[in-house]
């Protein structure tokens, strides 16, 4: 028996008519499990609706859009919601963290909303421990406010908060975007690792091309989707 893909696409078709009647379209798109791709695409392109399509917070107008092998389709919007935060993690480009919280509650956010996800975390505590040791931050910070720590820090914490619970599919919106080069190397390398171990699959979008090599395959956005407005 095939095994389901990490994430798979097909005929899929969405517009805005609010922006301009843009529209998108996915004829075929698949991920496998375990792999990780990068999306190359420039600003405008369509990259944050496709985003949004994958993790459920809009819905397609037409075609299938599958998850670990659940059709996002044939959810509700809460549904979607609910699916969302057990089987997709999200790293996002402002990593929208908590600054008062500390890193801990921030880290363990999504499995307030995931009963799920709670259960494959296990051992909470230890395992937000164990993250935030494996992402070279500093000893104690579980309990420190997220606010406090700088901005490389926090980065991190969006990838512990992301894979906390063994997600599926991590999927990452222009996460290196502010970072020089060693920063972003050093960056990349800590959360491959990370998400080899979880087991996860990897979906990062960039306009960044250096960042290639890093990845299991590379498709530009142009491949994949068609987009267009409608005359004004």
């Amino acid at each position: 028996m095939t095994e389901a893909p990490a994430l798979a696409l097909t005929d899929v078709r969405f517009s805005w008519q609010s922006k301009g009647g843009f529209e998108l379209r996915c004829p075929a798109f698949t991920i496998a499990k375990g792999e990780t791709v990068l999306l190359l695409g420039e600003s405008g392109s369509g990259k944050s609706t496709l985003l949004s399509l994958i993790c459920g917070i809009v819905a397609a107008h037409q075609g299938h859009i599958t998850v670990n092998g659940t059709d996002l389709g044939s959810l509700s919007a809460g549904k979607r919601d609910r699916f969302r935060a057990d089987q997709i993690g999200v790293i996002f480009q402002q990593f929208n963290l908590l600054p008062y919280a500390t890193v801990a509650d921030n880290i363990a956010l999504p499995l307030r909303f995931a009963p799920e996800r709670r259960k494959r975390a296990g051992d909470v505590a230890r395992v937000i421990a164990d993250l935030c040791g494996a992402l070279g931050l500093p000893d104690g910070a579980p309990q420190m406010t997220a606010g406090a720590l700088s901005v490389g820090q926090q980065q991190r914490i969006a990838v512990a908060r992301a894979l906390i619970g063994h997600p599926p599919l991590i999927v990452a919106d222009e996460p290196t975007s502010a970072l020089d080069a060693a920063t972003q190397e050093g960056f990349l390398s800590l959360l491959f690792n990370q998400v080899r171990s979880a087991g996860s699959s990897l979906l990062m979008v960039s306009h960044d091309a250096r960042l290639s090599q890093k990845f299991d395959r590379v498709i530009h956005l142009t491949d994949i989707t068609a987009t267009q407005r409608s005359a004004t």
